[in-house]
């Protein structure tokens, strides 16, 4: 089944057959990674033996199995699971990301708001952690727990209303702050994130089964350890100076934290007396080298630039169109036919008055202002869960024809960058990427192409 959905008119205009590879490449990326697949193969029955990767459980000694988890690819690993084990699960829910009409046998799905958390989602959030408690020594809970997980399973500290919890998300989003940096917050205004969840489920054991979706690259998420403390969430608010703009009860809850009044994330210690296993069974490096591997194998020299990539978006993409450049001209850091892969995080900081887009589109755009009549270059940016920002536009696709194009059009490519208008341009242009939902949720990704043709 193809991922891309819009892939003919992506083909219909520009360099062809740059676009061509980049499509090609970003498809085999995203199939490598998607979460159905990735449990299929880490989890599996023999007779009676359960294995999870280098765990091995005797199905006969297992009391009962829960599923719970959150996030946007999170029902696709449900729905293997269910596969996988079938009448053994006794119960389970899922929160994903509202549009998926998604259902699965056993566990309940529940579709919650993103980026922005709701009222379906707290709700929700209520009955994993009532499961979690449920769960008893001799019993097993998965969690299941992607990219989009910190807004869709909202369950605020007490005292912070989900109003508040919404009003400090939607801060955040639009100060610039990155991915980890809007974690460490959420989590220390939460009353299941930050290795919480795991608790919760004591003295059950609990396998978190985690797609990642920050440039770590390493667990997260309820049931994995936090390295941040109120310290840092209350110097992150002062960093984008939020710290007077965020509700009362924020604020006074973070000081409480500050002063011991309020019990810190779980930290790798408290995880010792728990019985805990997290297995993280994909990242953007794990897309970035499959999409490596598809270069290769279409004969293309490949290199991959960053699995780190973060920063303002537009920014990003003039250091990308650069490095092309610099390619095109000169043969180096490699030379052409080639493609070049980067992927990461990137943001977009928002001030008044907004359009539509996302990082993914914004960072396309602003590499195309860059690379103007280059017959050779190509970039296709996609957000891996198929959703750029609050968008359902997955990412776009550009090269050198994209301005030309635009001022033919009467569209001016630079004033639309500066009020967050990337959809309407990209839409405009036929050049959005459509996948709707991937199944998976790995950070975004960005591959260039470099090639040897002309477009006709």
């Amino acid at each position: 089944m193809s991922v891309i959905k819009n892939r003919q008119t992506l083909l219909s205009h520009g360099n062809v057959e740059g676009r061509r590879i980049a499509l090609d490449i970003i498809e085999h990326a995203i199939k490598a990674v998607d979460a159905y697949e990735l449990v299929r193969k880490f989890v599996f029955v023999e007779g009676q033996t359960l294995n999870v990767g280098r765990l091995k459980y005797d199905l006969s000694r297992i009391r009962n199995i829960y599923v719970v988890g959150a996030g946007k690819g999170s029902v696709r690993m449900a729905e293997a699971l269910e596969d996988i084990l079938g009448s053994r699960i006794s119960a389970g829910i899922i929160i994903e990301k509202r549009g998926q009409g998604r259902k699965l046998r056993t566990v309940k799905v529940v579709e919650g708001g993103h980026p922005i958390p709701d009222e379906a989602g707290f709700e929700a959030a209520k009955e994993v952690v009532e499961i979690a408690k449920h769960a008893q020594d001799g019993d097993l809970v998965f969690a299941c727990i992607t990219g989009g997980c910190s807004a869709l399973m909202p369950l605020p500290a007490d005292g912070i209303s989900l109003d508040d919890k919404k009003n400090v998300t939607d801060l955040l989003l639009k100060c610039g702050a990155t991915i980890d940096e809007i974690n460490a917050v959420r989590n220390h205004i939460s009353a299941i994130k930050g290795g919480r969840l795991a608790a919760y489920a004591h003295p059950a054991e609990i396998i978190g089964l985690i797609l990642v979706d920050e440039v770590a690259g390493l667990p997260w998420g309820p049931t994995a350890p936090d390295p941040t403390t109120f310290s840092d969430s209350v110097r992150i608010l002062k960093k984008y100076r939020l710290w007077e703009k965020v509700p009362d009860s924020v604020r006074r809850h973070l000081e409480m934290g500050l002063s011991g009044q309020r019990m810190e994330t779980l930290k790798p210690e408290d995880f010792e007396r728990l019985k805990v296993h997290n297995f993280v069974l994909a990242n953007i490096e794990s897309a970035c080298e499959a999409a490596k591997r598809r270069a290769e194998e279409l004969g293309l020299n490949s290199m991959i630039l960053s699995t780190m990539m973060e920063g303002e978006s537009r920014e990003a993409g003039i250091v990308l169109a650069s490095i092309a450049k610099e390619v095109e001209k000169k043969g180096r850091p490699i030379k052409p036919p080639c493609a070049l892969i980067a992927g990461g995080e990137t943001t977009v900081t928002i001030t008044g008055q907004t359009g539509e887009g996302g990082p993914s589109q914004e960072l396309a755009l602003s590499f195309s202002l860059k690379i103007h009549k280059s017959k050779k270059i190509t970039l296709a940016s996609v957000d891996t869960d198929g959703t750029d920002g609050p968008t359902d536009v997955a990412g776009g696709v550009v090269d050198g024809y994209t301005l030309d194009r635009a001022k033919e059009k009467g569209i001016d490519i630079y004033e639309n960058l500066m009020n967050h208008s990337s959809s309407y341009v990209l839409k405009e242009l036929g050049d959005t990427l459509i996948t709707g939902p991937t199944g998976t949720n790995v950070a975004d990704l960005n591959v260039i192409v470099v090639d040897g043709y002309e477009s006709g």
